[in-house]
């Protein structure tokens, strides 16, 4: 994962704390090349290099910028370049120093990203380009562009080269970035090949997706061809592009989608305050994240992905690496991914967490969070769909597929192998997953569960009193559990089916000890409400 982050400010939204804004304009000055211009500045033929904009076609300029930051240094470092005209094409590589570090003390650590003449301001037009720390090269024209930017016109006027610098050891950390203009004509237009909103469905049923997922256009290593091939294999109906802070993968999945796979386009938001999942962006659409809690600016961003009818998805909350854990709190959140992965003891957290908010939702009468579960697959060994949501939709569509997640009208599941069926029926009504079964306070409600592929599985049932009931599932993980309860004893009950622990014992609800109680998750619903709405309901 990469960590990343940026205080600089635009018109149209809250004020961004520029204290920790550094121009290298403010020191140097923008550096302007010209055909003909060495690495050194000087002129490289006589009589000096040819008026800015006019050189010979196939002639390149090349300017070599160095800096030292300290520790200390804001998030975000700009370095201004005035592009003349007839350019090409713009490459730039960048390096920067890794001297040894006490113990437990973090080391360099330096992204790169470019924005064009249109500005830097947040949130703004002049986004080209982010590859945080995973490569050291880039270069952009009009015809194509390195995985991480964005192909399109190279326009004259003032661009900025941005270091993140979101690690700076004790030491400082001295940078060198080489920046070459290649002159001549633009060449031909890049035409996104964006996917379609719709797969052919079934109509109303379940579909299975995996809704954070890398390629090569961020931190990851596969193609989208290998992630499109791996979804399919998978058992995957549909997926969502969720590269980091970049939306340069959108134009190549149109020929990977198909009938059989809906992709759908979307952003990790990479802030230094944590990440969050920005699913169902319109294609080509780009989210900022240089902002920390303290600005102020994540709310304004939140509100643009939901009208462009969006959602907005915490991920990982507890991760532990830098900028990860989640300090902007839920009260713009449409969901939250509580599984991450292969199941660990930060997913533990989450889910405690969440069901925790589920309680306090119910208590005040208000709208509740549901959850989901994501690979954040990057590369092999990885597995694209492990976990995955499985979503009950009106039919295989972008739109659709958000509604369900929105309503939480979805459970998650390790992988395609395990299947359940999670209702509550009572007073002649039935309800499922993301529902409300509204019955009297003393009327019996039996919670039914069916379950397969989760052999020798454990199946716990939680409300908002914690765990009201567990049961074993044999030996070939097929099974029907049901437990009877009523609204007044639990207001929500939600199920997990967990794997047996390494000793192969399936472990105790209601206990205390030194050991973890319980094996890795195999599913996790949302929960089903129980009794009568809340009076603003």
């Amino acid at each position: 994962m990469t960590n990343e982050r940026v205080r600089d400010g635009s018109g149209d939204g809250p004020a961004i704390d520029r204290r920790a804004l550094l121009r290298a304009g403010a020191l140097a000055g923008a550096v302007t090349l010209a055909a003909g211009v060495n690495a050194g500045g000087a002129a490289a033929e006589p009589g000096g290099a040819p008026p800015v904009g006019e050189g010979p076609p196939g002639g390149e300029s090349t300017v070599v910028l160095t800096g030292r930051l300290e520790t200390g240094a804001p998030d975000f470092v700009y370095l201004p370049l005035d592009v003349p005209a007839r350019v090409r094409e713009i490459a730039v590589a960048y390096s920067y120093d890794r001297p040894p570090v006490p113990a437990g003390t973090p080391g360099n650590s330096c992204d790169i990203g470019i924005f064009d003449e249109r500005g830097t301001g947040l949130g703004g037009q002049g986004f080209r380009g982010w590859s945080g720390g995973f490569r050291t090269s880039f270069a952009i024209s009009r015809t194509e562009a390195t995985p991480g930017y964005l192909p399109g016109p190279v326009r004259p006027g003032r661009w900025h080269v941005v270091l993140g610098p979101y690690q700076v050891a004790p030491q400082g950390l001295e940078y060198r970035v080489e920046v070459t203009l290649r002159f001549g004509e633009p060449g031909p237009e890049f035409k996104p090949a964006y996917p379609p909103e719709r797969a052919r469905g079934r109509g109303r049923a379940w579909y299975r997706g995996d809704c954070h997922l890398h390629t090569v256009h961020s931190d990851g290593r596969r193609q989208p061809a290998e992630v499109a091939a791996a979804a399919r294999a998978a058992g995957l109906d549909f997926i969502v592009s969720t590269d980091h802070n970049t939306p340069s993968a959108h134009g190549s999945w149109g020929p990977l989608a198909g009938p059989d796979l809906l992709v759908i386009t979307g952003e990790e938001v990479t802030t230094r305050n944590g990440h969050w999942l920005a699913l169902g962006l319109p294609a080509g659409r780009f989210v900022d994240w240089r902002y920390r809690a303290r600005d102020e600016a994540f709310p304004r961003l939140a509100r643009q992905v939901r009208r462009d009818g969006g959602l907005v998805v915490p991920a990982h909350p507890y991760c532990p690496y830098v900028g990860c854990q989640w300090k902007f709190g839920y009260q713009d959140a449409d969901a939250v991914e509580v599984w991450n992965g292969p199941w660990t003891y930060d997913d533990e957290s989450a889910v405690d967490s969440w069901d925790s908010a589920l309680a306090e939702a119910l208590r005040q009468g208000r709208p509740w969070l549901p959850a989901v579960g994501n690979s954040d697959a990057h590369s092999a060994p990885q597995v694209v769909g492990s976990p995955h949501n499985v979503v009950l939709a009106q039919d295989l569509t972008r739109d659709d597929v958000l509604d369900g997640i929105r309503a939480g009208r979805s459970w998650i599941a390790e992988s395609a192998a395990v299947r359940l069926e999670f209702t509550a029926t009572g007073a002649g009504r039935q309800a499922g997953v993301g529902e409300r079964l509204a019955v009297p306070a003393d009327v019996p409600v039996d919670v039914r569960l069916t379950v397969s592929g989760v052999p020798g599985g454990t199946v716990r049932f939680l409300t908002d009193e914690g765990q009201l009931h567990q049961e074993s599932l044999p030996a070939d993980g097929s099974g029907t559990v049901v437990w009877r309860t009523t609204a007044s004893l639990a207001g929500y009950v939600r199920a997990e089916v967990r794997h047996p622990r390494a000793d192969g014992t399936p472990g105790r609800g209601n206990s205390m000890g030194p050991e973890l109680p319980w094996g890795p998750m195999a599913a996790l619903t949302n929960p089903v409400f129980l009794g009568a709405p809340p009076r603003d309901g």
